[in-house]
């Protein structure tokens, strides 16, 4: 009689996925209508994203959501707010180490070459007039400043 050899099959390997979390913008504008086409269109890029009023809002989104160990990997902001507008918030971000590199887009109605150097004088990485918005320019200029293909 022949030795049958039995042998238990091999466990498949363990599946390791890749963790990747989606970049985490958040956009300010006093607008709800703007905020929320931008949150639409950005969350349809597969992103993370979180909306505030105006400036002040917005530094109490950063704030809420730094203690939470949070960070924002871009931000949208409209020059135009009450309380805080876009270039004092550019500005502010700008001075805080934890937001002095992190990508900035201005999203404005103002279309005038100063005002658009005014923003990006203020720490604009990027200018984007509302008036010739296109969906396929805001989400390859975020796609370009996160240094990547959408997720």
């Amino acid at each position: 009689m022949r030795a049958i050899r039995f042998e238990a099959p091999t466990p498949p390997a363990p599946q390791v996925q890749a963790r990747t979390q989606a970049p985490r913008i958040l956009v300010v504008d006093d607008s709800l209508n703007t905020r929320e086409i931008e949150k639409s269109i950005l969350e349809a890029e597969g992103y993370q994203v979180d909306l505030a009023r105006d400036g002040l809002d917005a530094l109490r989104v950063i704030e809420q959501a730094s203690k939470g160990g949070a960070f924002y990997d871009l931000l949208i902001v409209d020059i135009e707010m009450p309380r805080l507008d876009g270039l004092s918030l550019t500005a502010r971000l700008r001075e805080d180490e934890r937001y002095a590199r992190v990508p900035l887009i201005i999203v404005s109605s103002r279309d005038k070459d100063e005002d658009r150097r005014r923003g990006l004088d203020a720490g604009a990485d990027a200018y984007i007039v509302k008036g010739t918005f296109d969906q396929e320019d805001l989400t390859t200029t975020v796609a370009s400043l996160l240094g990547k293909a959408a997720p």
